[in-house]
């Protein structure tokens, strides 16, 4: 399955929050290996299964329901993909 880069929108940016909207197309959409310097939410727009890599090649399936919010400290380290059929967006908002 070919990987292909996710969209993502910063729609906020300030002193005590950054809120960006990402979208990963499907059939091998991905944000690309990344490490999260801050606390953040993840807030689903649409439903889905992510599939996140670990460093250590660690795959798991992640289930999304749309407006079911999650929380992940700061310092995780993932590439997060989208292997279906259907555009996979999110809201995620991490706390400065």
């Amino acid at each position: 399955m070919s990987r292909i880069p996710a969209a993502s929108e910063v729609m906020v940016d300030n002193e005590r929050v950054r809120v960006t909207q990402w979208c990963l197309p499907p059939n091998g959409g991905e944000t690309g290996w990344h490490e999260h310097a801050l606390d953040y939410v993840i807030t689903p727009i649409t439903g889905g299964v992510l599939t996140i890599e670990a460093p250590d090649g660690e795959i798991t399936e992640f289930p999304l329901a749309p407006g079911q919010s999650y929380f992940r400290h700061a310092g995780v380290k993932h590439n997060v993909m989208n292997h279906g059929t259907a555009d996979i967006v999110f809201v995620e908002v991490e706390t400065k």
